[in-house]
């Protein structure tokens, strides 16, 4: 048993969509359970479709949605000769919503919305894999993941979705060498649709690598591997054969893009390997990730954009000690904000975070009754591990550095351009 997750990037075209029906016809014979992402930049169309239709504007939301609407037709068309009945049934419930009037937050909104990315992608790969004779049964993951209400970042019921795998998935493959279902998604116990944050397809994939005790898990992207820095901002980035899980979740804690940051523990608590692979060239080896360190790894570089920082003062001057903090921490978890990078001192705190201005500003003036607030936007963080000075200083020059922090293997700095 393999689980393999393709991403948007792998299906964005109907060449791209062939070249994927051709790495799986390689594996012909094995048991897969395929998780794909929604196709190219439908994602960021549908969180469109969600701010327009939260805004009030129904008709520009129609609109936009009717787009996405006619370009996925078209992709079946190409693909299969003809439309996909079973289209109508996502495209129905979304357009149900949008006729409605916003009553609940916004995330849930967006997750009623978004989640039909995925749904409309994989329906478009199974029909056109049994058109061309690789027989699959689909799937419709909210059936199976059971996760709470914390729409847009929800968290998964192991007990319930294990029992779904095992009473559903399972018995399937006694029927079919391959099954095709979503990652990012999920169900309330209402049936309401939740997503598990942004790129969490391979933390979908992971689940069901482990509820599956599956072989081995595979990320099909389009680099030859894990690369030490993004490629597309690096020139000189470089292929990295081999992690730990260990410096994965490190890389992935601090930002950096190739992994969802909850990936790896469902797949180190069973040992399971997670290859990287270019779905642009399989012959390529790729990274694995697994329980064995490696050493002399180059500096692996994050850069995260677009980051707030805000500054605490105590109001009379008093030291912010630990119930200061722990307010500060507290207020974040209930406004759903992760911070980047803490520091403190005897009278003030800094917390360096994604500059999502609706929750930045309810953070600033909730934490304004407790401290005085500064805020600092347009900056961004720097994260390396095991940096050297040189590294260091050529990522930083000409930037003016606004907070530093390091550790033996990692340095983050906080730049103003």
């Amino acid at each position: 048993m393999k689980v393999f997750k393709f991403g948007g990037a792998s299906i964005n075209s109907t060449e791209r969509i062939e070249n994927v029906s051709k790495i799986i016809r390689s594996y012909q014979g094995e048991k897969l359970l395929i998780i794909i992402s929604a196709m190219g930049k439908v994602t960021n169309a549908l969180e469109r479709v969600a701010e327009e239709f939260y805004k009030g504007q129904k008709e520009q939301a129609l609109a936009l949605f009717h787009e996405l609407k006619m370009e996925h037709n078209t992709v079946a068309k190409q693909l299969t000769g003809h439309t996909i009945d079973q289209f109508t049934d996502i495209f129905t419930e979304v357009e149900w919503l949008l006729h409605d009037k916003p009553v609940r937050d916004y995330d849930y909104y967006y997750d009623q919305i978004v989640c039909c990315g995925e749904l409309l992608s994989t329906i478009a790969v199974s029909h056109y894999f049994n058109h061309i004779g690789i027989k699959n049964k689909w799937m419709d993951v909210r059936d199976i993941v059971r996760t709470d209400d914390n729409f847009r970042d929800a968290n998964i019921d192991w007990n319930f979705t294990q029992a779904k795998i095992n009473k559903e998935v399972l018995p399937a493959f006694s029927d079919t060498d391959i099954i095709i279902t979503q990652g990012f998604i999920g169900s309330t116990d209402e049936n309401e649709s939740t997503t598990l944050g942004r790129e969490g397809s391979d933390y979908s994939a992971a689940i069901f690598a482990n509820m599956l005790n599956a072989g081995s898990q595979t990320i099909w992207k389009d680099v030859e591997g894990v690369m030490n820095a993004d490629p597309k901002k690096f020139n000189d980035a470089v292929y990295i054969d081999s992690l730990s899980y260990t410096e994965v979740i490190e890389m992935a804690y601090y930002g950096a893009q190739v992994i969802h940051p909850k990936t790896i523990k469902p797949l180190q608590n069973k040992g399971i390997p997670l290859h990287v692979k270019c779905f642009l060239n399989a012959a390529l080896k790729g990274t694995v990730i697994s329980s064995q360190p490696v050493h002399n790894l180059p500096p692996i570089i994050v850069v995260k954009q677009n980051q707030a920082l805000l500054q605490l003062s105590s109001k009379d001057f008093s030291f912010i000690g630990e119930t200061g903090v722990g307010n500060l921490y507290a207020l974040m978890a209930g406004f759903k904000i992760s911070p980047n990078l803490v520091q403190s001192g005897a009278i003030t705190v800094m917390c360096c975070l994604d500059d999502k201005s609706d929750k930045v500003e309810k953070l600033a003036l909730a934490a304004g009754d407790l401290f005085d607030v500064q805020v600092e936007r347009n900056l961004t963080l720097l994260t390396v591990r095991h940096y050297n000075d040189a590294i260091v200083e050529k990522l930083t020059a000409a930037k003016q550095q606004v907070l530093s922090q390091k550790t033996p293997d990692t340095i983050q700095i906080l730049l103003k351009e």
